[in-house]
């Protein structure tokens, strides 16, 4: 007899449970914590302290600007470490470049600032006198007081210049805008690389081409005209290449979806895409604008120097905003060198007033209205609701369906009735004893429902074909017609016999 040993079967313990993890905790983006406010203060002081020990003790540098200029890199570089004491690599990236974006911010506005408020500071023993905006220097010498003399024929020159130039900038360079980003092909990519390149021309060569065709070529005389025509060569690269930025984006499915609706190329431009950037193409007239109306080579070169006021473009000198700067401040009398600073003060205050105008006329950005916008709006689809009521009024037969072309209704099916249905089949194809079943409610619709030469009516019960006449040969002797046999006394009586099942009864006008 043989024995088996039982081999012990080892049985896996189950695996303790992993900790639970804490949940994650999104980064925080934006804002301002106390850990990040004692970093960036920690970090500026012991910056300002190591440049201090570099620039005093450990190293022989000297000048304010690498002061400046060390004490913020160290400023950066330990901020970056007190970051990472906290946060991920990927957290400190983005407080490090938040801190050098905001530095840059802070300082174009600080040099904004200083530039407007030193020439208005500057500017400021001139721009309270009255005559200073209503008079030209015709009568006013360099030691004159501030009471004589002004910059009127200066800022109208501008203007004038300025709106010349306008009127041939602005066409032209929203349609060549237009054309590049419509019209796709070899020449369009000529055409703008041409206009990149007109885009670093140098103003001095601008003004000398103006000279040499229109003053030494054509004879004429130097002019607010010819300044224009200066000034809008400068001025049409920058409104091209702005407006041709812009149109690219407009969003592509809404010129597909007008050219969908058959609209034709110059409408869909016209109606949908220079609407949508309207915002964008008013900030592109204001950089060439702003390019333009601070020129003062190509001025000097076509439309010379006068202290005299000349409103006629055509003929005679005639000076600008920025010539008259030039010329004021090159005296050293300081009532000339206060002009010079309150006319440049008149010129900001200018551009300024352009920018606002051309805001307004631009509007909001696409998607976006005003209250006039929206009120506007709210009347138009008020007029059209009314318009579509008054088409489908019953004074007008255009939306009305003729009532020949009305499709037939369904009449509606009768209740029954407590007489007894007729049955439509002849009486010779129901067997005898067999209870009659009135029609289905099927059939009563089907033959009640309208045909195209009218309605279906039942035939009366007297209208109904007689009944078929049973042959002689399968009548029994004497004529008597077949009755039930007789029953033996004592047997059961049987039941009826099954009736056969009943042909179907052919409907009219079922299969007209």
């Amino acid at each position: 007899m043989t024995v088996l040993e039982k081999t012990p079967v080892l049985v896996a313990e189950p695996a303790p449970p992993a900790p639970a993890l804490p949940p994650a905790q999104p980064r925080r983006i934006g804002g301002v914590s106390r850990s990040g406010v004692l970093a960036l203060t920690g970090a500026a002081a012991s910056g300002l302290c190591v440049t201090i020990l570099l620039f005093g003790e450990l190293a022989p540098f000297s000048g304010g600007l690498g002061f400046a200029v060390t004490s913020y890199l160290a400023f950066l570089i330990i901020y970056a470490v007190l970051t990472g004491i906290e946060e991920d690599r990927q957290a400190v990236r983005d407080r490090v470049m938040t801190v050098v974006l905001w530095t840059a911010a802070t300082l174009l506005f600080t040099a904004l600032v200083m530039v407007v408020g030193f020439t208005a500071w500057r500017g400021r023993e001139a721009l309270p006198h009255g005559n200073f905006f209503t008079q030209d220097m015709q009568a006013a010498g360099p030691l004159d007081p501030l009471t004589n003399g002004g910059i009127a024929h200066a800022m109208l020159g501008t203007l004038i210049m300025i709106a010349i130039a306008l009127a041939i900038t602005v066409p032209l360079g929203l349609a060549c805008a237009v054309y590049l980003n419509q019209i796709p092909g070899r020449f369009s990519r000529f055409v703008r690389t041409i206009v990149e390149a007109m885009t670093a021309l140098p103003s001095i060569v601008a003004g000398l081409m103006v000279y040499a065709t229109w003053i030494l070529g054509l004879g004429m005389q130097k002019s607010g005209l010819a300044a224009g025509f200066a000034i809008s060569v400068m001025m049409l690269p920058i409104v091209i290449r702005a407006a041709d930025v812009v149109l690219r984006l407009v969003p592509g499915n809404l010129t597909e979806a007008a050219e969908a609706l058959g609209a034709p190329r110059w409408r869909t431009v016209w109606h949908v895409v220079l609407p949508t950037a309207r915002s964008g193409l008013a900030t592109a007239v204001i950089l060439g604008t702003a390019r333009g109306i601070g020129e003062t080579s190509p001025v000097l070169l076509t439309a010379g120097y006068t202290v005299a006021l000349n409103a006629d473009p055509t003929s005679g000198p005639m000076v600008s905003l920025p010539l008259a700067v030039f010329n004021f401040v090159k005296s050293p009398e300081p009532a000339m060198i206060a002009r010079g600073f309150g006319a440049a003060a008149v010129l900001m205050a200018l551009v300024l007033v352009l920018f606002v105008i051309a805001r307004v006329i631009g509007g909001r950005g696409p998607g976006h209205q005003t209250k006039r916008q929206a009120r506007r709006t709210a009347r138009a689809s008020r007029r059209d609701v009314s318009r579509f009521e008054d088409l489908h009024g019953a004074g007008l037969s255009l939306f009305e369906t003729p009532e020949a072309f009305e499709m037939p209704r369904v009449s509606e099916v009768p209740e029954p009735s407590d007489e007894p249905q007729s049955s439509d089949a002849p009486e010779a194809f129901e067997s005898p004893g067999a209870p009659v079943e009135p029609q289905s409610s099927d059939v009563l619709e089907a033959c009640e429902s309208p045909e195209p030469s009218g309605a279906f009516e039942a035939p009366e019960p007297s209208e109904m074909p007689e009944a078929l006449e049973v042959p002689e040969t399968l009548a029994p002797a004497g004529g008597t017609p077949p009755g039930p046999a007789a029953t033996p006394p004592g047997a059961a009586t049987p039941g009826p016999a099954p009736s056969a099942p009943a042909a179907p009864t052919p409907v009219p006008g079922e299969n007209d």
